[in-house]
């Protein structure tokens, strides 16, 4: 039996299955969501605080190891708890 690959959530911290995260990449600057986008991947928890939580704290931009362009509108594909 395969083990699920684990990745850590740049808002909180938890560790958790790939599968159960959402991953973010960049594309022409900008944060993106999407499993294949090629390059580093920077995951979070699928709760809007945690996405909250690696915007204020630039998580995505020290994850990914650049500064990213972080639009709100991609707050659409979290849930509220």
């Amino acid at each position: 039996m395969t083990a699920s690959p684990e990745r850590t959530c740049v808002g909180c911290g938890r560790k958790a299955p790939q599968s159960d995260l959402l991953r973010f990449g960049t594309v022409d600057g900008r944060l993106t969501v999407g499993r294949t986008l090629p390059g580093r991947g920077a995951y979070t928890c699928r709760r809007l605080v945690c996405f909250e939580r690696a915007t204020a704290a630039r998580g995505f931009n020290r994850v990914l190891r650049r500064t990213v362009l972080v639009e709100r509108e991609l707050a659409r594909h979290y849930t509220d708890s």
